[in-house]
């Protein structure tokens, strides 16, 4: 089990294929801000909306200095149908080992109509230029989410 992360600790490192493929590091963005958001599952009502939310700001996004990249344990094509469809603007990473997930501590036991299961937490953690842990939102709640992110970035 991963330690607890703490606001200005070093960001986990990670090492997962994007949508085409191609290994992402995140010292790649280096000097940038990044807002790592992890959700449960591509093209699912509250995915599709946080991810939506994330697109329909991204001007403020990078008028802040800052990259959104998305995370869930869905593959390659899965990503990319999901880009597609909602053209999103964003990398999308496969965390099919749930290495990364188990990093940020956001695989969880989750429970739904009593039935017990492990997933994605819904969380979001905004990395800071130097690779710093800035802001970490967890069990998000979709609505308004972006704004808290927005407010972090600018904080």
């Amino acid at each position: 089990m991963s330690q607890e992360l703490a606001i200005g600790a070093k960001a986990p490192e990670l090492a997962l294929p994007d949508q085409e493929g191609n290994i992402v590091f995140l010292k790649d963005f280096k000097g940038k801000q990044v807002v790592l958001y992890f959700y449960p599952k591509d093209d699912t009502p509250g995915c599709t909306q946080e991810s939506c939310d994330f697109r329909d700001s991204m001007a403020p996004i990078k008028k802040a200095g800052a990259v959104v990249v998305g995370v869930s344990f869905d593959g390659q094509a899965s990503h990319q149908k999901f880009i597609k469809k909602f053209s999103l603007p964003f990398t999308l990473l496969s965390d099919t080992e749930k290495t990364v997930a188990n990093a940020y501590g956001v695989y969880k036991e989750k429970s739904m109509y009593g039935k017990k299961y492990w997933g994605i937490e819904r969380s979001t953690f905004v990395i800071d230029q130097k690779g710093l842990l800035k802001a970490i939102f967890r069990k998000v709640k979709v609505t308004g989410h972006v704004d808290e992110v927005l407010a972090a970035l600018k904080a």
